[in-house]
């Protein structure tokens, strides 16, 4: 009797079903190929799942991969942050809106040295040498500090310096102590480019970030900082008055004469 009213039916379903945010949910996981970041991965799986999902499908991220997504994204608004605060210190510190765009200019140099170094070294852009980066803007920016500051101060002095004058003695003045805090912290930061064992992978990016970035700017900014001061600085209101050098000998002539007489 009861065959007339049911049908029965042999079906399979997985033993536990997994849901996430609360949908039924299906995890894929996958290795990371040699030479790979995590960041091209995630790209790959982005690629797939739109190209075989339709629009009743919802992806999202979990794990590593959902780590190394926020922290991306924190990371570049802590990048552009630093640069700002650097920025407006340095406005108020130099009391001029030119003078922090001079000094500025050894960032893109530092970072580009940090991907080329990346490069050579076959390492990869992740969160470590992101932070590298960061750290970076303060570590390069103080090149450019030394000598504008100097050069300013021969502008200020009253010998009547043009400013290609000015930041070619500020240049010539500052060369050792750029040369020796530079040489210092690349050298302090060497360990870590170097360093073998457990959580390696962590630490290299982050050396070779901070070596490479010091060293190539500081190649370029005693070049790149002394042009962009001359085509970019504004004018320097003299502290002390100028007083032409002939006058003031003929002046002394004027007096030694008076005096003999």
């Amino acid at each position: 009797m009861l065959d007339n009213i049911v049908h029965f039916r042999e079906t399979s379903n997985p033993p536990v079903l997994y849901h996430y945010n609360r949908y039924k949910a299906a995890t894929i996981s996958a290795s990371l190929a040699p030479g790979k970041t995590l960041g091209e991965g995630i790209e790959a799986m982005e690629a797939i799942s739109g190209r075989l999902l339709n629009d009743t499908f919802e992806t999202d991220l979990s794990g590593p991969s959902r780590d190394f997504r926020e922290s991306s994204g924190n990371t570049a608004f802590a990048f552009f942050l630093a640069l700002g605060l650097i920025y407006l210190i340095l406005a108020a510190q130099f009391e001029s809106f030119r003078d922090p765009f001079i000094i500025m200019i050894t960032v893109p140099l530092a970072i580009a040295g940090a991907y080329l170094t990346l490069a050579v070294t076959h390492n990869t852009v992740n969160i470590f040498s992101q932070i590298g980066m960061i750290m970076l803007i303060g570590l390069v920016t103080k090149n450019g500090i030394l000598i504008v500051e100097f050069a300013n101060q021969k502008m200020r002095s009253g010998r009547g310096l043009t400013k290609r004058q000015a930041v070619v003695e500020a240049a010539q003045a500052r060369l050792r102590p750029i040369l020796m805090t530079t040489l210092a912290t690349a050298l302090g930061a060497l360990p870590i480019a170097l360093a073998l064992g457990a959580a390696a992978t962590s630490r290299i990016p982050l050396g070779a970030v901070v070596v490479g970035g010091l060293l190539f700017s500081l190649m370029l900014t005693l070049f790149v900082i002394p042009a962009m001061y001359v085509f970019l600085s504004g004018k320097k209101k003299s502290d002390v008055p100028w007083e032409d050098p002939s006058e003031k000998t003929a002046g002394k002539e004027k007096e030694r004469e008076i005096a003999v007489v």
